[in-house]
């Protein structure tokens, strides 16, 4: 593919500045560049704004609600949301469950559930890992049981999901749940789509080394699931979970917002040490930024490359991307540490949360580091496993 800007995608790249100098608001746009927390309240106020624009769904086709853009437009316009320091839109709905819908939906789902995902009148979570399924996805134990009563047939769920990011803000949850165990673990899978308020569901936190509530435990103590929302047919749940995973792989890359914190590091390392020279000025130092610019190039052709398959679904290639994108995210966050030094280790929860900001240990930039850097030790592990990318990535690209 050509990957050289034309003049119509230097057009759009300006429409998309001017929407987000004028639309973005300011205390959001505070929030994101120093790194301090969004609450759910913050994230969907985002999300409505773009929803109104018609821009909250890139990857998404006309037909279902999405602008239409090509592969090098989203890529545009997520590099330039990244760079203006936009909260994220939160994946489950818009690029997780949604594509699943879309491909292999009933036409009741697509007509109910699409228009909720873009309006964010649901909030999405994802039931996938489970204690002692987690890289081994499919020994999962969470059961539905198909049954039946005076208002039809239904599934009767059990079981338990966790590290559910962000499950305590969700209206649904999309599962993969056991349907049949005489067969291969794999082929007695299906994927359903389950209210979070119905009777049954209990979500129990889990607080984080930085005293976050990000992620959860989920418990399902025979939760009745209508038979509209299993998505596709039943036990071919696996099918549609290796299609989602491709997904959440490739957007896991997060080019733009690594471009973001590189740019951020560097202003971290140019302030002046006590010896009077910027850190970025030792030659160490200033080697390990280069190497790491380079490897987030090269990451960015090779999504560009990956985005250019128009009309496919993402393949094996999400797992290079998935790999080195979080990768080069750890690297980030440890340069970050690096260049901040002692000024990393005060910890405040209060200037976290953003409402009386602060820092104990009077260095703004450097305040929330250290929680950035313990929070980002999880993107080698979530989307499965860095270990197990390379395992497809050997066996699927490399044939070996």
């Amino acid at each position: 593919m050509d990957l050289h800007y034309s003049d119509e995608d230097l057009a759009f790249r300006d429409q998309v500045r001017a929407f987000l100098d004028s639309h973005l608001p300011k205390d959001l746009q505070a929030k994101v560049l120093k790194h301090l927390r969004l609450s759910k309240d913050d994230f969907v106020r985002w999300h409505r704004i773009l929803a109104e624009r018609g821009w909250v769904a890139p990857g998404w086709p006309a037909e279902f609600g999405g602008p239409g853009w090509t592969p090098l437009q989203r890529h545009i316009f997520e590099e330039e949301c990244a760079r203006a320091g936009t909260p994220r839109i939160m994946p489950f709905g818009i690029d997780m469950v949604a594509p699943v819908i879309m491909a292999f939906g009933s036409q009741q789902q697509k007509d109910y559930f699409l228009p909720r995902i873009l309006s964010c009148e649901d909030w999405w979570c994802q039931g996938y890992s489970e204690p002692g399924a987690g890289s081994d996805l499919a020994s999962l134990k969470t059961t539905a049981v198909r049954a039946t009563d005076a208002e039809g047939e239904h599934y009767i769920v059990n079981g338990q999901k966790t590290w559910t990011t962000l499950a305590q803000h969700a209206d649904m949850i999309f599962c993969l749940v056991r349907t049949d165990t005489s067969v291969r673990k794999q082929e007695g899978i299906s994927f359903l789509l389950v209210d979070m308020h119905a009777p049954g569901v209990t979500v129990r936190p889990i607080i984080m080394l930085d005293e976050d509530h990000e992620v959860n435990e989920v418990f399902f103590d025979n939760v009745r699931v209508p038979l509209a929302n299993l998505v596709g047919e039943e036990n071919r749940g696996w099918t549609y979970a290796k299609y989602l995973l491709g997904h959440e792989r490739t957007g896991i890359a997060a080019v733009g917002r690594s471009k973001r914190e590189l740019a951020f590091l560097k202003r971290l390392a140019r302030r002046e040490q006590k010896n009077g020279r910027p850190l970025l000025e030792d030659p160490l130092f200033a080697a390990k930024v280069a190497e790491l610019e380079i490897e987030l190039m090269a990451l960015e052709m090779t999504v560009l490359r990956v985005l250019a398959k128009a009309g496919k679904a993402p393949g094996p290639e999400a797992s290079v991307l998935k790999v080195r994108g979080t990768d080069i995210q750890q690297a980030l966050t440890e340069l970050m540490l690096e260049a901040a030094g002692p000024m990393a280790l005060p910890f405040d929860a209060a200037y976290l949360e953003g409402e009386h900001a602060h820092s104990s240990g009077g260095d703004d930039d450097a305040a929330p580091l250290a929680s950035y850097y313990f929070n980002y030790r999880k993107t080698s592990i979530y989307g499965g496993s860095n270990e197990i990318q390379r395992g497809i990535i050997t066996q699927m690209i490399l044939g070996l």
